[in-house]
């Protein structure tokens, strides 16, 4: 079959004519992009310099517009997420303000592959070239684009040979034993010259009453609500708390003057993502490197109750295989420290109304939920009654002084040992004074060619090891301040006890009970057994209506 010729005709392009201005007289709209990201970029090629240099050079350039000087001073390049002037440039390009952009080079536009071709592909079409000093690449061209390619790959490989180089450095002094924190955050204390955590005392006074309203049975939000009631600010100044941030403060062991090194990790140098480290990199646990403000006994003593709360566990019901978590409640202080003495399982409050008249009852949970089946013999304790026998055994137990007090006392020692505060930790300061002196002294002699080489090192060595002793009893005397107080403080509170618990009598107070008693244990209806803190065993009758 014969092909039919076909007719083609060519329409030529016909381009917008405007009356006003004379095509080669039109100026091209030029912007530029600086930006700088550390010091030692700064000290090379300032912010202010670039911005400068491009603001000339576009003015001097007959043929162009200065469209704008878009800066990012101290932002990094792996990411254009952060950098805002970066964003508003590539923003005014596609609203049709600037025709061109120029910056120093790819590095400085993005080390980022993708972000950098991303960017440029956007801008080429609308025809809007970007052009690289440097480089002396302009993307509008040809092999504009495959050029960029290469270049912001080698700038990327660059940036991660950057990132694993600071890695590299950080991992070196947590070896050495440098603590790296951020302190601007952080609730009790801040930094001297020598970078080191001091103590500020007036936030370290309401770290401390954290720790101790959590000890008391208040959950991280119930501590919240007091401190918000209180009117007490955050460490950034804010009136309202996060019952997270209390939780991470609970479970922070800087305040007991250790730290912990690399709990992240960043999984990507580009997003610059951080995950939690379990167990992928190595960690690095410093003890006693700075003053704490708690003492490592009452830490514990938090770590221990924190994971009791959540070891709560209720036998499984019929719609799951396995035992239910259960929620920690600090509304009743019983419901946290009494158990059936048959199943094991926690006793729960209940209110019961017959005739319009509302009684308060404890009930062990298994016996709520599934009946006589699992626990048989379990009985219901009136509140009244339960309360009463767990008052008249703590005064049965105060009244006899001479046991609890002494038990009390040898428990409390036992613990966090008998420290005294002999040496104040300032008293080293006056001595290191003079030796640091000493030993600039020793340095300026020895220019001046007082010192041959061998003396003078081995009296800098000399005052070196001077040093360091006198820092490691400084440090020792510290430690031993620091438990010499938690030692004070726990014979406070158990003075105040006994006080308290005087005046009562036989007025039943949640704080108190939580403080003295470890748990209740319910054997039957007319007898319950009462395990106290320190150690005190005792079995108490309940009196209940016939």
């Amino acid at each position: 079959m014969q092909a039919v010729k076909k007719n083609i005709s060519i329409i030529p392009a016909t381009r917008g004519y405007d009356r006003t201005i004379r095509p080669q007289m039109k100026a091209l709209r030029v912007a530029a992009y600086c930006r700088v990201s550390t010091l030692q970029e700064q000290q090379e090629t300032s912010y202010e310099a670039q911005v400068n240099y491009y603001t000339e050079k576009i003015e001097n350039n007959p043929s162009w517009k200065l469209a704008g000087i878009y800066a990012d001073d101290g932002k990094s390049a792996t990411s254009t997420k952060n950098r805002s002037n970066f964003q508003a440039m590539i923003e005014d390009c596609l609203a049709g303000k600037i025709d061109m952009v120029i910056t120093k080079s790819i590095s400085r536009f993005a080390r980022n592959t993708v972000d950098s071709l991303m960017n440029i592909r956007k801008l080429k079409e609308k025809n809007i070239a970007v052009f690289f000093e440097k480089e002396g690449i302009n993307t509008l061209e040809g092999s504009g684009e495959l050029l960029v390619t290469i270049l912001s790959s080698q700038a990327q490989e660059e940036s991660r040979n950057i990132s694993e180089n600071c890695h590299w450095g950080i991992v070196r002094k947590f070896e050495s034993g440098k603590v790296i924190v951020n302190h601007s955050k952080f609730l009790g204390y801040t930094k001297d010259k020598d970078g080191n955590l001091v103590i500020i005392p007036e936030e370290a006074e309401l770290v401390r009453r954290i720790f101790r309203l959590f000890l008391e049975g208040n959950s991280s939000y119930k501590i919240k609500r007091i401190l918000e009631a209180d009117g007490i600010l955050t460490v950034t100044g804010k009136t309202v708390w996060q019952a997270t941030v209390i939780d991470k403060m609970l479970t922070n062991e800087k305040y007991m003057g250790d730290a912990l090194m690399q709990k992240t990790y960043t999984v990507d140098f580009l997003t610059k993502k951080k995950v939690i480290n379990k167990g992928i990199v190595p960690q690095y646990y410093i003890e006693d490197d700075h003053e704490a403000i708690i003492s490592k006994e009452l830490f514990h003593r938090v770590q221990e109750e924190k994971a009791r709360r959540s070891a709560i566990y209720y036998p499984p019901d019929k719609k799951k295989c396995g035992p239910v978590k259960g929620k920690y409640s600090a509304k009743y202080v019983l419901s946290d420290i009494m158990v059936c003495g048959e199943c094991g399982q926690p006793y729960r409050r209940q209110v019961w109304s017959k005739y319009g008249v509302k009684k308060a009852v404890w009930r062990c949970d298994s016996r709520l939920k599934h009946g006589s089946k699992r626990c048989r013999h379990s009985p219901t304790l009136k509140e009244d009654s339960l309360h009463e026998a767990i008052m008249t055994a703590i005064n049965s137990v105060v009244e006899d002084r001479g046991e609890f007090v002494q038990a009390f006392r040898e428990n409390v020692i036992r613990i966090i040992g008998s420290y005294s505060a002999q040496d104040e930790p300032a008293k080293y300061d006056e001595q290191l004074e003079q030796l640091e002196q000493k030993m600039l002294g020793l340095i300026e002699d020895s220019s001046g060619g007082a010192y041959a080489d061998d003396a003078f090192d081995l009296e800098y060595q000399k005052i070196a090891d001077e040093i360091k002793k006198l820092k490691r009893k400084k440090a020792k005397a510290a430690k031993e301040k620091t438990l010499s107080e938690s030692y004070g403080e726990r014979m406070q509170e158990m003075d105040g006890y006994m006080r308290k618990v005087n005046y009562l009598k036989r007025e039943f107070d949640d704080d108190l009970v939580r403080r003295l008693l470890q748990s209740v244990k319910v054997i039957n209806e007319r007898k319950i057994e009462i395990q106290f803190q320190t150690g005190i065993v005792i079995k108490q009758d309940v009196l209940c209506d016939d």
